[in-house]
């Protein structure tokens, strides 16, 4: 309401407010912070040349002791992207480094300001430029992928729309990135399985990125046609599918595939614990004779 009726007056409160970020109360700094985050939601401070003071201030709380300021302060940076889009260009690196800074954060028990940072990265992602990403995509594939299995639905939401969301810029190293994709593979289509719709439709989005980045085009027509978010899915028959073009592509990943899938055999998720071993089975039906010598029995039948 007052970046839309008291424009004019913002200049003034903004520097009144400004002291507040560094007072002994925390209820003060985070009150301050979290203004100041809204704030960066409208253009408003662009029109008042406020954008600069108020982002370098949400970038001074990144090292703030309360985990609600450093979770507010990354709000408010990726707020820029709707409230002030054409500026991400120019402050890229910055943005992308505070976001990077924000997942690896040590002090975070609850990961709020690991999830604020996934959420306003994927935000600031169509408009950032690609060779600012390009430097840390790698660090940010790998330091996201615990999330797809935690407990927390949003944080397994979050880090699969921004790993969909990063493989748009994996055409510049797409031999790395493919490794990561194939790292992620049988999580994705596991958690197609989630017991939360918003994760099941956060892993159909990031295959149907990941299907035109590896390099079989059956696959890649399967996860558009099948994995569209309106449409209903048979699983099984889907993954007979995706298991018969997975061994015909990449045979040498048997073993690899399986050994991912038996980790999935003590999941907590009931639906997730029965579509591990049909997805081996899948894998085993369709795998040709030669590279069937891939498969330890022992470790199979004693399913660890």
């Amino acid at each position: 309401a007052m970046a839309c009726y008291a424009g004019p007056r913002l200049p003034l409160i903004v520097k009144n407010l400004i002291p507040t970020l560094s007072s002994v109360f925390d209820s003060q700094r985070i009150t301050t912070t979290a203004f100041f985050a809204e704030l960066l939601n409208s253009n408003v401070v662009n029109d008042l040349l406020l954008l600069e003071t108020v982002m370098d201030n949400m970038m001074g709380r990144q090292k703030d002791a309360c985990v609600l300021v450093r979770m507010l302060a990354l709000r408010g940076l990726g707020n820029i992207a709707s409230g002030s889009p054409e500026k991400v260009r120019k402050h890229g690196a910055k943005l992308l480094a505070s976001m990077v800074n924000g997942m690896d954060d040590k002090d975070d028990p609850h990961n709020l300001v690991a999830l604020e940072a996934m959420s306003s990265l994927s935000k600031l992602l169509d408009h950032v430029e690609e060779r600012d990403i390009q430097s840390m995509l790698l660090h940010i594939a790998i330091r996201i992928r615990p999330f797809f299995d935690n407990e927390q639905p949003d944080l397994r939401h979050s880090s699969i729309v921004l790993f969909g969301n990063l493989t748009k810029f994996s055409d510049g190293d797409c031999e790395v990135f493919f490794e990561q994709i194939l790292n992620g593979l049988v999580t994705l289509l596991l958690h197609l399985q989630d017991p939360k719709l918003q994760v099941v439709k956060a892993c159909k989005f990031a295959l149907r990125m990941c299907g035109p980045r590896m390099g079989c085009e059956g696959l890649c027509d399967m996860f558009l046609n099948h994995l569209r978010e309106e449409r209903s899915l048979h699983y099984g028959e889907f993954m007979n599918d995706v298991c018969k073009h997975l061994m015909q592509s990449y045979p040498e990943m048997l073993n690899r595939l399986i050994s991912t899938n038996l980790f999935y055999f003590k999941s907590t998720w009931a639906d997730i614990r029965a579509a591990a071993p049909m997805f081996i089975g899948f894998l085993v039906l369709h795998v040709d004779e030669e590279h069937c010598q891939q498969v330890d029995l022992d470790q199979l039948l004693s399913g660890e």
